[in-house]
């Protein structure tokens, strides 16, 4: 009897559980120093964050969100940076090729919080926003730093120019 209960249980809840994690949300570490002060301000501690997956792809993300995305230099791995510019936008760079750069359609500006030690667009250049697979919205450990993160993209990082039209934002 217990046996079939759990049956029926795991028959309802897997597809349930494996739905909300593929199409919400889940939580990950956050490894690395490239998003300090706002992601592991102390380097021996890691934070914990919740990646909302509704919507990544469907005009929510917006200059200033942290994204998780498949790395471009290496798809075996995710990377967690800042959105700076969005497609259309005019970012000035810190040690890209060129100073100047106009953000591609279907593409985004991303970068690490610390600078000079980020892997990031200043590295790789322009993301295309299909390596996009989620926004952090909360810090969900370790408890004294549960948080909602906040939009914010710091005012020497502005876009030169923001894009009239945006498609996802």
């Amino acid at each position: 009897m217990a046996f079939r209960r759990f049956g029926k249980s795991l028959l309802y809840g897997l597809p349930l559980g494996i739905t909300f994690l593929d199409c919400v949300g889940y939580v990950a570490r956050v490894d690395g120093t490239s998003m300090q002060p706002a992601l592991n301000p102390v380097a021996e501690e890691r934070d914990y964050v919740f990646l909302l997956r509704w919507g990544i792809h469907n005009s929510v993300v917006e200059r200033g969100d942290i994204i998780s995305l498949i790395s471009p230099k290496d798809p075996g791995q995710k990377i967690i940076k800042r959105v700076v510019g969005m497609q259309g936008d005019v970012v000035s760079t810190l040690g890209y090729k060129h100073e100047i750069v106009r953000v591609p359609d279907g593409h985004c500006w991303v970068e690490g919080d610390h600078t000079g030690y980020s892997l990031d667009s200043n590295t790789f250049g322009p993301v295309a926003l299909g390596l996009m697979s989620a926004r952090a919205v909360a810090i969900v450990w370790p408890p004294e730093r549960w948080r909602i993160l906040k939009n914010e993209l710091p005012r020497r990082r502005r876009p030169v120019q923001v894009a009239k039209a945006n498609y996802y934002n």
